[in-house]
């Protein structure tokens, strides 16, 4: 049975000595926003953490398989839902009943597509469009962050004639000394009703994988990072019983003083915590 209640999240946490999230298009430093210097991680890094927390923890369960992971092509894991449940492959003009019969398989057994949607109407067995219940915002820091470019070097030549000008070479990594960040998040309770069918059991998951997400994704480039609270807010009705922003807007998050901070002892977290009528609010960290 689907979910039943609307529910917002707001995410916080941080970063010590790392890069949370690489940008490309400045050579993987991480990401700031040139106009206020603050730092910022994508939906899809966030997303890419849940995803691989639950194939981590679910692998071999059916019903949470990951689609969007490089192991095949999604047109061949589309093909192959067509396979399982006896649908014609490769036909011209498929029709919508068939599409419809793919799009619920996927739904059923892809615990990321239940949660996140996905767009799967490419190649000759397309399964359809899922709109996602689950959505997340990029994250943002509370404060403006400053990215340093550290020297390193390494001794490990890669080729015979770099090995002939010296023993070691020098490198950089980009880092941020400490950065809190702030994510909000909505499951909709409407949506996974209309197409994906997301349980209660799956929401849980979510919030485990929330809170575990950076557990078992340590790594020397991403430094120290921690999810420091997790707030729920659970509306009683699948439609909500009041908006989104003015429950974020109950969480204030303020630095104790003015210098650059170091550790989430220097911000003050203060929670509203009267809630409108028909609004739980659960602090799961």
């Amino acid at each position: 049975m689907a979910i039943q209640n609307r529910y917002d999240f707001v995410m916080l946490f941080d970063v010590e000595n790392g890069n949370p999230n690489g940008d490309p298009d400045a050579g993987n430093a991480p990401r700031v926003d040139a106009e206020t210097g603050l730092g910022y991680i994508t939906d899809v890094c966030l997303k890419r953490k849940i995803r691989n927390y639950v194939e981590l923890c679910k692998e071999g369960e059916p019903g949470y398989n990951i689609l969007i992971k490089p192991d095949k092509a999604l047109n061949t894991k589309f093909t192959e839902a067509y396979e399982a449940i006896g649908l014609e492959k490769k036909g011209k003009g498929k029709n919508a009943d068939d599409v419809r019969k793919a799009r619920e398989y996927m739904c059923k057994n892809y615990y990321d597509v239940r949660m996140f949607g996905a767009v799967m109407s490419t190649g000759e067995d397309p399964c359809g469009i899922v709109r996602g219940p689950v959505q997340i915002n990029f994250a943002r820091s509370i404060s403006p962050v400053y990215v340093q470019d550290v020297t390193i070097t390494r001794q490990a030549r890669t080729t015979e004639d770099r090995k002939e000008t010296g023993e070691t070479e020098m490198g950089r990594k980009s880092v941020i000394s400490y950065a809190l960040y702030r994510a909000e998040g909505y499951v909709s309770a409407a949506l996974a009703n209309k197409v994906s069918d997301l349980s209660e059991e799956d929401i849980e998951l979510l919030w485990s994988a929330i809170i575990n997400m950076f557990e078992n994704d340590h790594s020397a480039a991403r430094g120290k990072m921690c999810m420091r609270k997790l707030i729920i807010f659970k509306h009683d009705s699948v439609l909500g019983n009041c908006p989104s922003h003015l429950l974020f807007d109950k969480i204030s998050i303020k630095q104790k003083e003015k210098l650059p901070p170091r550790s989430f002892g220097d911000y003050e977290v203060t929670i509203d915590a009267q809630m409108p009528e028909g609004v739980e609010l659960i602090e799961k960290l």
